[in-house]
């Protein structure tokens, strides 16, 4: 046979028992749930910054950064949610390279996936306990999501997966804002697409069980750019972009409509230090056209300890990404101190 066993893993509920949430964290989620839900349903006018690592390599500088974001989170809650971006799957178009901690909890190491999950969670645990901030991650597996789903307080699908039905149903069960990614073709109608089918509850097949959502009013659209058929990359952040979103969404009359625009990938055709120019036209966009800043909930930002990226290998840099380039911290500071300025 072409596929060989590895290890069999614990089902969801045996790691949470093992690695259980304290009742002090599980208030602080529900607290922040309700802040984020009051967002995507138009009851609070904070503006969502989605912030962290390309990827989650390494649990010490993880948290370091998220406790520095909680400590700047002081300075802005009035204006501003924060949610640290702890993404601990990375999806590789060729296949190629490093996936994620839940594959590699050890990045220098051969891939280990009961270790992974185990260390995903106490990583993210241990972010949340210290922190008090609930983080975001990406469902690249959408059976994976379970070890992880007490955690989590935003989730999205990327745009490799958006297509994908599994994706779209396991979303309609979910009870906190679900992100669809347009794909890398920039197709805004696959998007909406995707956002419909998770809005609807559908009976299908989950871990082995036959399962019935009720759908998620909190499903809405991530715009993170384009590639045309030549390569090139196309953004999809201008304001006129935005404005034919909110057409098309009108003309599907989807519940809570909401986009999150992601400020690197095909936007910024991965110059991670345009992210800065291009919040910052996002949230003119807002100023100027009251539909949009009604419609436009937050971005998504790729920022780390460190600026830059690095190879894995030995004398790596502590907190600089592994995967796609990251603004530094002092870089962060400025640009959430503006964010919350100009809101």
């Amino acid at each position: 046979m072409g596929m060989k066993i590895n290890n069999e893993l614990p089902r969801p509920i045996e790691l949470k028992n093992e690695y259980p949430l304290s009742k002090k964290i599980q208030e602080i989620k529900a607290e922040r749930d309700r802040e984020i839900r009051d967002i995507f349903t138009g009851e609070s006018d904070r503006f969502v910054v989605i912030i962290g690592p390309c990827s989650a390599d390494n649990e010490d500088s993880v948290c370091e950064y998220v406790n520095r974001l909680a400590k700047l989170n002081e300075q802005v809650s009035d204006k501003l949610m924060l949610i640290p971006r702890i993404y601990t799957n990375k999806p590789r178009t060729t296949g190629e390279g490093y996936k994620g901690m839940l594959h590699q909890p050890d990045p220098d190491k051969a891939p280990d996936l009961l270790a992974g999950i185990i260390a995903i969670r106490k990583m993210h645990i241990r972010a949340m306990e210290e922190s008090h901030l609930t983080s975001a991650d990406e469902m690249l597996y959408p059976e994976n999501r379970s070890y992880l789903d007490d955690i989590l307080s935003y989730e999205a699908i990327g745009a490799r997966s958006v297509e994908n039905q599994q994706h779209r149903l396991t979303a309609s069960g979910m009870d906190i804002p679900i992100g669809m990614k347009n794909p890398t073709s920039g197709d805004l109608s696959v998007m909406l697409n995707s956002v419909i089918a998770a809005q609807m509850g559908h009976r299908f097949i989950y871990r082995g069980m036959d399962v019935t959502t009720e759908g998620n009013d909190l499903a809405h659209v991530i715009l993170r750019g384009g590639v045309d058929k030549y390569g090139k990359t196309i953004p999809n952040y201008h304001y006129e972009d935005l404005w034919r979103l909110a057409q098309m969404y009108k003309e599907k009359d989807l519940k809570n409509p909401a986009v999150i625009v992601d400020a690197n990938h095909s936007n910024s055709n991965k110059q991670y230090k345009e992210q800065t120019r291009i919040v910052s036209e996002v949230l003119h966009s807002r100023r100027y056209c009251p539909e949009l800043k009604k419609l436009v909930k937050g971005v998504m930002i790729e920022s780390y300890l460190v600026e830059g990226r690095q190879n894995i290998g030995g004398n790596m840099v502590y907190g600089q990404s592994i995967t796609d380039p990251c603004i530094g911290w002092e870089d962060t500071v400025r640009l959430i101190n503006k964010i919350a300025e100009d809101c």
